[in-house]
């Protein structure tokens, strides 16, 4: 569970993205902050890692190579899942986005996008 104390704070960030390049930027960028990061590359993996606990926020990428990530939302709805999501995603077409919001995404980032709104993004998480 997300937990602050005294400036530092401690949660367990799930990424979900397909390119190495782009996990291993964001892997660094939230550890470096002092977030522990887990990082599966297909939306199956996404929902076992989910399904096993301990995730606090979930970093989902849309385009996977094995299911869409509106589809990973619609699953996650389906069981009734808490974990917070936010995606960060180059696809920008107004349908994704509303389609997200209505299966209850935290926020909705199009790459390239600002660490400053990342952070905010995973302080309105927890």
């Amino acid at each position: 569970m997300a937990a602050r104390t005294g400036a530092t704070l401690t949660a367990r960030v799930l990424v979900v993205e397909d390119d190495p390049k782009i996990a291993s930027m964001l892997g660094k960028g939230l550890r470096a902050k002092g977030l522990e990061v887990d990082t599966v590359s297909t939306g199956a993996a996404a929902l076992a890692r989910i399904d096993a606990g301990g995730v606090d926020i979930q970093l989902l990428d849309l385009g996977l190579p094995d299911m869409d990530g509106l589809e990973v939302l619609e699953k996650l709805v389906r069981r009734g899942q808490p974990v917070p999501v936010i995606v960060i995603t180059a696809r920008s077409d107004p349908a994704d986005r509303d389609r997200a919001v209505e299966l209850g995404v935290t926020e909705y980032l199009t790459k390239p996008f600002a660490w400053k709104q990342l952070w905010a993004a995973i302080d309105r998480c927890l």
